[in-house]
């Protein structure tokens, strides 16, 4: 099951810093539109989606999942699950 944890931290160099001391990688800035979809799918690595604006939805198994900025999502690799986008949003991506 995915880890949510609302830091409040939204500053995107602060972020990316983080990310690289954790050891994360492949670290780059998405964007999305309001209406976007994304079907159920897997990663091959440890994910971290960390909102710098927008809402994000992630449902995942029985579980829905409201991201807000400043939110961190970290998912454990190969678990399925599916993305909706109820309004624009800016997110960091990073594998590890």
């Amino acid at each position: 099951m995915a880890k949510v944890i609302h830091t409040g931290i939204t500053d995107e160099a602060t972020i990316r810093r983080t990310l690289e001391e954790e050891g994360y990688f492949n670290i780059f800035r998405w964007c999305d539109n309001a209406g976007t979809r994304y079907g159920t799918h897997t990663h091959p690595h440890e994910e971290v989606r960390w909102i710098l604006s927008g809402v994000l939805v992630i449902e995942e198994g029985e579980a829905t999942l409201e991201l807000h900025p400043g939110d961190r999502m970290e998912s454990a690799a190969n678990v399925p699950h599916s993305a909706r986008v109820p309004e624009d949003i800016c997110y960091i991506c990073a594998s590890r």
